[in-house]
Formats: C-alpha cells, structure tokens, sequence
C-alpha cells in the first residue's frame, strides 16, 4: 500500500527554475533516502509529500497522514517540553483532572494513555528522566531535535520526513536516530548525507532534475551501484570517441575514393570519342553517386557525435567532482602543536577543559570528539590562539588555518575572487584566477557572489583562500566542515583532503568522513559536570 503517491510532478524555484519535471514516487512503509545535489529540490520534495506547496505540475495523492520533523520548535517563554512534543493541551487537561479542577469536557476528551506514551517516546529518543513541565529553552539543540523525533512517534502518523535529521548532532544523538528509524514500521523519507544513518535505509532515491532515480538498499549497495554506472558511462564514451574516430576515417577513405573516381573520369571524357550525350549521363551518375554518399558520411558523422555527446553527458552526471591541495612542505616530525596539561575557565566559571595534553608532530590527521558540550570548540580556539588558557600552555610551531563549518572567513558580498585577493593581498589577478582554477572555480566561476553558493562551493573556495597563501598552512583545523555539505561534494573533500600532506586537526561526527581522510587517532573529551562549551 502506497500512503503517498506523487505523479508527475513537477517544481519550481520562485523565479521560475524548474528543479525537477515529470517525477514519479510512490511512499509506503518503509524507509527511503533521498538524496542528490545541494539546490536540487530536495527540501522541496519533502513540502510537496507534507502538502506545504502545490506542484508546479502533476498530483500529490495521499492515502494517510504525514508528519514532519520540526526543525525550528518553539522555544519562546513559557514553551514547556510537553508542547515540543505537542500534547502540552492534553498534559494540561490530565493535570486539571488530578488536581480535581476539571469539568465534564475535560473528563470526556481525556486522553489516559497520553503518560504511557509520552514516557515510552522519551525514553525511545534518549530523553528519559526529563520533567515534561521543563522549560523548552533549557533543552540543548540537540535535546530539543530528539524532542521533535518524539513528538512524531507520540503522533504515530503514517509517514516521517525528516530533512537532515542528524545535522549540528553528537554521536550519540545521531545513534537515537538511527534506532528510532530501525524501530520505525511505518513509512519514512529521509533526507540526509549521513552515510551511517543512510545505511539503514530499504531503497535510495537520488533526485536530479531528470526527476527521480530508485536502488534497492541502503548506502553501500547505492554506492556500488553508481561505481558501476561510472564506469559503464566512461566505456560507452570510449566506444562513442572511436565511432567518431572510425565514421570521420571512413567518410576520408569515401572522399578520396570519390577523388579518384571523377579524376578517372576527366581523363576519360579529355581522351575523346565519346559522344557528349554518353559523358553527360556518366556525369550525372557521379554526382548522384557522390551526394548519395555525401549525405550518408554526414549522417553517420551526425549520428556518431550525437552519441559521443549523450555518452559525455553520462560521464559528467556519473564523474565525482575532484581536486587537488597544494603542498604545504611540512616535513615529517616537525612540531606542529602541543596541549601542555591546559585547563581553561569561563571568568568565575568551572573549568571547561583541564589537564589537557597532547602532541601533533609532522603530517598526522587527528579528530576531536565528544558530545555537544564538552569543549571542542574551547580546544580549537585554544590552538588557534583566540583563546589562551588558564593553565598550562599551548605551542603552536606551524602556520595555520581554521574553517568553520559556514567558512566565515568569506565575506557574502563579494566574489570568490574578491575574497581570494583581500585575503592573499600580494597575489595578483592571474595568480589568483591560477588558483581558484586548481580548485574548479575557472574563468567566470570565480567571479560568483560568495553569498550565492553552495555548501560545497563555499569549502572550496574558503579552501583556495587558505592553502594558496603566500605562506600556506601547515595546520588545517577543520570544524564540522560536512555539516552543510552535500554527499557529492563531501567525497570530493574528502579526496583531496587524504592527498593533503600537511596536519589536519579536525572536529566531526561524520565517522565516515574520518575514515575517509584518513585519522590517525583522536582526542576524547568527556563533558564536565555542569559545564558547556561556549561557541
């Protein structure tokens, strides 16, 4: 049974781009990944499953309830936990009757079971323990995401959407997803580039403006899959290029045959004896001939770069975008930062991080982890200097760079460009252009408003900014940089990063991304009673 069934859809930006065009996709109970490139209407998708927007074209039918996950809940004053997970009139009229202030309205329209359930939620999202009555502004951004995930389980609908459901949370909340999902027996659509959390899904559907493209599975059979088609595309182009190869010799061998034809004929006609009547015929055959020929060679010629250009269209779509660092010239065992037995405190506050030690030495790849909380930030801004500790010391022997998650350093205003030379102020125009094209922003691309790009534009470029300084950097700090990244362009910054032959300290829940580039170890903290990192 289909609870959703979408034919052919169609959508479109405000200003009129077509995102997506004759989409076909049926919903039922199971789990569905969708995914695709940042901007191709994936968020879209979701409102027109919801019934938040109309399609530009097509129908949306629905034979059961849909739910959404929230992801701005009201944290206004007065918003309680138990209105997070929208029961908060229900919580009220079951405390009126316990109170013995309710009336007949409230004793008819009581829902008993509301406590029961509302524990069983908590405690599926890891929330158990937490007083309903408690102020929604006291939740973490994390707390208050799970809070949204049961909220959907209380409601029970039919089918979940959940846009990037695992986004700005710690590992531990990004494992509560994924049991939640598992649990889950009705339908789901998850938007997502967490390749853990798209492990557990039954099919995979990748959304292109072609419309949408089902595989069977989760993650890793998707993946397989799309190495499959890349290289089927990249041979069919081969074949393609020696058509054309093969069409162009063969059309030269027919021409210089014809060549050789209507010479043969000129010397014939110039020995005389034939009357005119005869050569005239003959003539007219040759050029019939030719035409006939002409027409021919042209066609397959036609036929044959229009192929090479559908191959070549294929092998575009199937291609993982790539680049390459440039070298940061840090030699093995060169002392690049070190944590002696560090503490550091907020003025009148509890120690955030204390007794802190550790050594990075040459090319080591090394990740921070711990939950929201527990001083990962403190750590970074302690390394770059922007912070100094309150005891012990913090030696920073290298050039360094840090990039945000958003790549603040970027001004929105200006062009890639721009940016490129405000922040390389010696470099001139064709150096800069040199190395905005290293990193694919070539001729006009680097002449893009930073504020118009994608999640994956905007790493590169804040990347090209950094590593092609006058003086690159030798350590990279990287603070969740795959948060607002889509899958296609969190592989090609992972590529490039595990050819990166400078340091990299690098803050990350995405253990893929880790394992991608190849960490050596990782620096554990642990939250202080009590105490929060400040951001």
């Amino acid at each position: 049974m289909s609870f959703v069934t979408l034919d052919a859809v169609s959508a479109a930006t405000p200003d009129g781009r077509i995102l997506f065009d004759n989409l076909n996709l049926s919903i039922g109970a199971e789990r569905i990944g969708l995914v695709g490139r940042n901007g191709v209407g994936k968020s879209t998708l979701l409102a027109l499953t919801a019934g938040l927007r109309p399609p530009l074209a097509g129908t949306v039918a629905r034979a059961g309830t849909v739910a959404t996950l929230d992801q701005t809940p009201d944290l206004s004053p007065g918003a309680r936990l138990v209105d997070l997970l929208g029961v908060g009139s229900d919580w009220d009229r079951l405390a009126r009757i316990e109170r013995g202030e309710s009336d007949e309205a409230d004793l008819s329209d009581a829902d008993w079971d509301l406590p029961a359930r509302l524990d069983q939620a908590l405690a599926d999202v890891g929330l158990s323990g937490l007083d309903p009555e408690r102020s929604a502004r006291a939740l973490s951004g994390g707390q208050a995401t799970r809070a949204g995930l049961a909220r959907l389980l209380i409601a029970r609908p039919d089918v979940l959407l959940l846009d990037e459901p695992t986004n700005n949370l710690d590992a531990e909340a990004r494992e509560i997803v994924g049991r939640v999902l598992t649990r889950w027996r009705g339908g789901a659509v998850v938007v997502s580039h967490d390749r853990s959390l798209l492990r557990g899904m039954d099919r995979i559907v990748e959304l292109s403006s072609l419309g949408a493209r089902s595989y069977g599975g989760g993650w890793d059979l998707y993946a397989e899959r799309k190495a499959l088609e890349a290289e089927a595309a990249q041979r069919d182009l081969d074949h393609a290029e020696r058509e054309v190869r093969r069409v162009a010799r063969e059309a030269q061998v027919a021409r210089e045959r014809k060549e050789r034809r209507d010479a043969a004929g000129r010397r014939f006609a110039d020995r005389g004896g034939t009357p005119k009547i005869v050569l005239g015929m003959m003539a007219e055959r040759a050029q019939n001939s030719g035409a006939r020929e002409g027409k021919l060679a042209d066609k397959l010629a036609t036929q044959a770069s229009e192929a090479k250009a559908s191959a070549e269209a294929r092998v575009e779509r199937a291609r993982p975008l790539g680049f390459d660092l440039p070298s940061s010239g840090l030699p093995e065992g060169r002392g690049v930062l070190a944590f002696d037995e560090v503490a550091f405190a907020w003025p009148n506050g509890a120690p955030v991080i204390e007794g802190l030690s550790f050594r990075i030495a040459g090319p080591e790849r090394v990740a921070v982890s711990g939950p929201n909380g527990a001083g990962k930030t403190t750590l970074i801004r302690l390394a770059t200097g922007d912070l100094t500790p309150t005891a012990g010391e913090v030696k920073l022997s290298v050039p360094v760079a840090l990039l945000d998650q958003r790549a603040a350093l970027l001004d929105d205003d200006e062009t890639i460009l721009e940016n490129f030379r405000r922040l390389n102020a010696k470099a001139s125009v064709n150096d800069a252009h040199a190395a905005l094209a290293r990193f694919l922003f070539r001729n006009t691309a680097a002449h893009q408003v930073a504020g118009t790009l994608s999640g994956g534009e905007r790493l590169r470029a804040a990347l090209a900014c950094v590593l092609c300084a006058a003086v690159p950097p030798q350590l990279l700090i990287l603070d969740e940089p795959t948060n607002h990244l889509d899958l296609a362009s969190i592989e090609a910054v992972e590529a490039a990063l595990s050819g990166y032959d400078g340091a990299l300290l690098v803050v990350s829940h995405d253990t893929d991304f880790l394992a991608g580039i190849g960490v050596d170890r990782t620096i554990a903290l642990k939250p202080r009673d009590g105490v929060k990192d400040v951001r």
